[in-house]
């Protein structure tokens, strides 16, 4: 379980689920997208933004997740993240998913370390973070 950082509520849809209605294993890792994603805008800095000045992108180098329990077909779930290291080029976060349960306690469903490079959006070759985006990024507790 991680102290969290940052975290979102991702409720669980039809569309997200297999023929059990259980979440399919490859959503967890939309979910956890998502999360960064968010984490990203609440900063202040949109990828889309990025995008276009200064060219630059986050891509996933590495992702090792642990499938603890299913998340089912209408569950709200809590996906959160915490920053674990800041270098140059790269961030790595520790992130989870959790559900409410009957005894309302979150329950760990998935458990994940994520490493993200910043590239060059044109170029997809592996480039310094900006330092003014660096800056704001260090600053987070």
């Amino acid at each position: 379980m991680i102290e969290s950082a940052f975290s979102i509520l991702v409720r669980i849809y039809y569309e997200d689920t297999d023929a059990g209605g259980v979440v399919y294993y490859s959503n967890y890792l939309k979910f956890l997208e998502r999360c960064r994603t968010e984490w990203l805008r609440a900063l202040g800095h949109d990828q889309a933004d990025l995008l276009r000045d200064p060219g630059i992108a986050f891509v996933v180098r590495s992702a090792n997740l642990e499938y603890l329990k299913p998340a089912r077909l209408d569950d709200l779930v809590r996906v959160d993240l915490k920053v674990e290291k800041i270098s140059r080029s790269q961030i790595f976060f520790v992130q989870s998913i959790r559900c409410e349960s009957a005894e309302e306690t979150l329950e760990e469903l998935v458990s994940a370390r994520i490493q993200v490079i910043c590239v060059n959006a044109a170029r997809m070759k592996i480039v310094s973070i900006p330092p003014s985006l660096r800056a704001a990024l260090v600053k987070i507790p």
